[in-house]
């Protein structure tokens, strides 16, 4: 195999391809990245932890011999990146030895058989969804951080997606919060899958880095669901199991509703963070009275009292909370204005938009003295 290829276009594949690459496993062949040449000018990136496999296809490379190599990507990764912007030249010799080299440099690198890498494997009962990848990077942004990250909760370490007919709905829970964002979308079939919010995460990042669609196509089985989207394909393992029924734990009532800026919020929440931090449980507490919520926090380093203007309906309340849950969702609400709805100090408290039901955060109180 030999071709010749521009390192920039090299690191920025490699730097998508890399995200399906494992650090764990004690099987060399899944720390390495799968390069295959064909004589028709594409060049196809692969990785895979078993769990998620990430391939990339790049077209109008000047392919001289075809052929294939697995070499180890975080090697080779850093090798194309510390290269100078032009062409690279790679080249397979006798033994699965790599040689890269430009006008100034050479290197020379062991790689593996490609006989031992896992297929990335295709779907053949196919269900296909169109979805907007502005707006499936939004969901998965504003709901994400609220999933276990402790495998040994099962599947709550993943997030649910719902197709219905007229909406999608993307859920994650930790037993301690929970996000649920909803977006107008036509769907044609019902269905629901669940993928570990890790690998949506990475999704994620990818997204980010392709420029020029504005489409993602999602293909569903049973067990596999595939992301399409310039080029890249992306093969992952859906969580298998029943979800939370979590429309089940939003509250139905509220016996205290405050209507809140979230700039000067999120500003006071910040303020008030740095105390609390210091404390036990990154405790703050919320006092609503009338008109005026006030923030407090103390620990052994101080105290410290912000004071905000509201519009508030029902009770007053007294409520405390981890401060740290309240601003991860803080951070990625867009809307002006937010609505916090209580029943009690505690009971959960869900912040939601003023109006419509785009987004609800539920995040179970920490009780206080």
């Amino acid at each position: 195999m030999k071709f010749t290829c521009n390192q920039q276009a090299l690191s920025k594949a490699l730097t998508i391809v890399s995200k399906a690459v494992t650090s764990r496993s004690t099987l060399p062949i899944l720390k390495g990245i799968l390069i295959k040449a064909t004589l028709d000018g594409n060049l196809i990136l692969s990785a895979s932890d078993l769990d998620i496999a990430i391939e990339k296809k790049m077209s109008g490379i000047n392919v001289e011999e075809e052929g294939s190599a697995v070499v180890s990507a975080k090697l080779f990764t850093d090798i194309i990146r510390k290269l100078s912007d032009e062409e690279v030249i790679f080249e397979l010799k006798e033994g699965n030895n790599v040689n890269i080299k430009n006008s100034m440099s050479e290197f020379s690198i062991v790689g593996l058989s490609p006989d031992e890498f896992p297929e990335i494997g295709e779907i053949e009962e196919e269900d296909k969804i169109v979805f907007s990848k502005d707006l499936l990077k939004d969901m998965i942004r504003k709901t994400s951080f609220s999933a276990s990250i402790d495998e040994a909760k099962g599947i709550i370490v993943g997030e649910l997606i719902e197709f219905e007919e007229n909406y999608t709905n993307m859920t994650a829970i930790d037993g301690f919060r929970m996000a649920v964002v909803r977006e107008e979308v036509k769907n044609e079939k019902k269905q629901n899958i669940i993928i570990p919010a890790k690998i949506l995460n990475d999704i994620n990042k990818i997204l980010s880095d392709i420029e020029n669609e504005e489409e993602i196509t999602i293909v569903l089985s049973k067990k596999k669901a595939i992301f399409l989207c310039e080029n890249v394909k992306i093969v992952l393992r859906l969580l298998e199991g029943e979800f939370i029924k979590y429309k089940d734990i939003l509250p139905k009532e509220n016996k205290c509703r405050v209507i809140i800026n979230k700039a000067l919020f999120y500003e006071s929440m910040e303020r008030a963070s740095i105390l609390s931090r210091e404390g036990k449980n990154n405790l703050i507490k919320f006092i609503i009275n009338e008109n005026l919520l006030t923030i407090t926090s103390r620990s052994e380093e101080g105290n410290v009292k912000e004071e905000i203007s509201v519009n508030k309906e029902g009770n007053d309340i007294e409520i405390g909370f981890n401060s740290k849950f309240v601003l991860d969702v803080l951070k990625v609400i867009d809307d002006e204005e937010i609505a916090l709805e209580m029943v009690s100090s505690i009971k959960p408290c869900v912040i939601k938009p003023v109006s419509g039901k785009n987004f609800e955060y539920l995040i179970l109180p920490v009780r206080i003295s």
